[in-house]
């Protein structure tokens, strides 16, 4: 652990996560508290909210990176009868 200040917690886990505990702390050579310390980190790193998809798409540049083509329907299917023949009717 660095030089920081650290605080102590005392928390009480189902007993086989503190046998999965044990044996991976034992499998990687470190102590449990660093591996709870990592796992906390891991978490606590996440967002706490999932975002949405239209936010994540936006992010990555995804929204409006696909032009209109010269056959695409109109941005509005209401406003072009066109789009509705056939609509409703049986085959």
């Amino acid at each position: 652990m660095s030089d920081m200040a650290s605080a102590r917690i005392t928390i009480r886990i189902p007993e086989t996560l503190g046998q999965r505990l044990r044996h991976r702390s034992r499998m990687k050579g470190q102590p449990e508290s660093e591996l709870v310390r990592e796992a906390l980190e891991t978490y606590l790193g996440q967002p706490t909210e999932a975002r949405p998809a239209y936010e994540l798409a936006e992010e990555a540049g995804l929204i409006g990176c696909i032009g209109r083509g010269p056959k695409s329907p109109p941005k509005d299917l209401s406003t072009n009868p066109r789009h509705f023949e056939g609509f409703g009717k049986s085959k």
